[in-house]
């Protein structure tokens, strides 16, 4: 369902000029390919870097820049001045460019060859300014762009151009997706809401919303032969209520189920969308709320959002996409409800019922159990609760009229060690840093929504990194938040993004 690593390219473009010589020419291109050699080989860096020829003209520069716009490989440029690059040549191509940016201050040799260093080792290695007359052309057009500084040997530097690599991924990702809207927005309700014509413009994905009854009668084609081999696959993955097995009182009900997961994901792979919100004040026609079958697809990569939260599934959908082939997972999350006692504060997250089974920490027991709203058959899921003791953080995208916002706060999974008998979902628990009355203030002060992505294995960079590449503005909670200055940072970002 995600996009194959193995399919995309970062593109390696290393600036020169022709006033050095044919012969100097030929070492920075030596230089450059032992360099995307390197990085090619670098285990940190999940997508393929595509060595291009030198640029040494401001025509090479935009050929090559445009034909990055157009290639359906690249997803990114990382740009490299060897030696002096006069910087006026890059303005036409760097006006063009529309995909992610990123500058890698470096130079080819790690140290100062003290003994044997001349004139013609400073010609060649002037990256320490070439990098610099860069960096400025492109401050003064006002690109966004990430800097790596570093020798490229260096297992830091490798990282940073990875998950960047990544972030770039989720960009691409986004361009041209599709997300499907099962009913409109949870009544009345604010933060869930927002602008998709402007979303599309800023972000290139679009979101309509289908009618329930498409769904349904997509569901209602799905075999019984397709359902019967479904439920097998559930019953081998799954610790089963012993009512949903054969002969068991709910049997029916995990059919109805498995009959609805199939039917969604057909819809959706039909339909080629890449994640969906639904709501449980739209369900006519269904006989029960999706549980299980919402969280298997977001397992898949699908993004998802409950009760039309379009931007949360949208973001969700990213943050799977950058993650892909990491330990841990992204998932739909919301704050249900806190532990305040003052020797460990926490938050519970969890939702009604979609909770994708990434986060689980062990085998998740498949149950049937009665919902107090939507006012349908009781719905089957998948109960579990999450890791503990990671790194993890928390993600919201919200639209603030004009403009939108990345919130992101760092936390720490905690691991659950009550018994929860009679709370027959799925459960997360952490703790936000700097500490949980610090960060909910903060949060609440930035009009954070109550819906969110939970990632255990993306970095507070890395979504700085997709904001900056998005143009939005992003706010951090983390050790270092205090509250009076938090307050000035959003009187400040109020007055730079109206």
């Amino acid at each position: 369902m995600l996009t194959d690593f193995n399919t995309q390219e970062i593109w390696f473009v290393t600036g020169s000029q022709h006033l050095y010589g044919p012969e100097t020419l030929a070492q920075v291109a030596e230089h450059s390919g032992k360099i995307v050699e390197a990085l090619n080989q670098s285990p940190l860096i999940p997508v393929k870097v595509i060595l291009k020829p030198t640029v040494k003209t401001t025509e090479e520069i935009f050929e090559t820049l445009a034909a990055a716009n157009h290639s359906t490989q690249c997803i990114g440029v990382v740009t490299w001045m060897h030696t002096f690059s006069p910087a006026k040549m890059w303005i036409r191509g760097l006006n063009e460019l529309k995909k992610p940016l990123l500058h890698l201050h470096t130079q080819f040799n790690q140290d100062i060859p003290w003994a044997t260093m001349d004139m013609d080792f400073m010609n060649l290695n002037q990256a320490a300014h070439g990098d610099r007359e860069f960096g400025f052309i492109v401050s003064r057009l006002r690109k966004n762009r990430k800097v790596v500084v570093g020798h490229w040997s260096e297992e830091r530097v490798q990282k940073k151009i990875g998950d960047w690599s990544r972030v770039a991924a989720g960009w691409a990702d986004w361009q041209g997706a599709r997300f499907a809207r099962f009913g409109d927005n949870m009544r009345f309700v604010a933060v869930t809401d927002g602008d998709k014509v402007e979303a599309e413009s800023k972000f290139g994905f679009s979101v309509n919303t289908w009618g329930i009854g498409d769904l349904v009668s997509v569901i209602n084609g799905i075999s019984d032969g397709e359902v019967n081999t479904l439920i097998e696959e559930y019953e081998a993955s799954y610790n089963m209520q012993p009512s949903l097995l054969q002969g068991g009182a709910d049997r029916d009900s995990l059919k109805v189920a498995a009959r609805i997961e199939l039917g969604l994901e057909k819809f959706l792979k039909d339909g080629k969308f890449k994640g969906f919100s639904d709501t449980f004040e739209d369900l006519y026609g269904m006989e029960q709320l999706p549980g299980i079958a919402v969280q298997r697809l977001m397992q898949k990569g699908y993004g998802f959002a409950g009760e039309g939260d379009w931007k949360t599934a949208a973001l969700v959908r990213a943050m799977k996409t950058m993650a892909q082939g990491l330990e841990g997972g992204n998932a739909f999350m919301e704050d249900y409800t806190y532990h305040l006692n003052p020797a460990n504060p926490c938050i519970m997250g969890s939702h009604m019922l979609e909770v994708d089974p990434s986060l689980a920490k062990s085998r998740p027991s498949c149950e049937i159990h009665p919902l107090g709203i939507g006012g349908k058959a009781d719905p089957v899921r998948l109960v579990f609760n999450s890791r503990g003791n990671v790194n993890s953080l928390v993600a919201s995208l919200m639209d603030f009229g004009n403009h939108f916002r990345l919130l992101i706060n760092k936390t720490e999974s905690v691991e659950i060690t009550e018994a929860l008998p009679k709370l027959p979902v799925a459960r997360v628990l952490w703790k936000p840093l700097p500490d949980l009355y610090t960060a909910a203030e903060a949060w609440i002060l930035a009009g954070g929504a109550h819906h969110t992505c939970y990632s255990e294995n993306l970095s507070v960079e890395q979504l700085e990194d997709f904001a900056e590449i998005a143009g939005i503005e992003s706010l951090v909670i983390d050790e270092d938040t205090r509250i009076r200055d938090f307050k000035n940072l959003l009187h400040l970002n109020e007055v730079f993004y109206r």
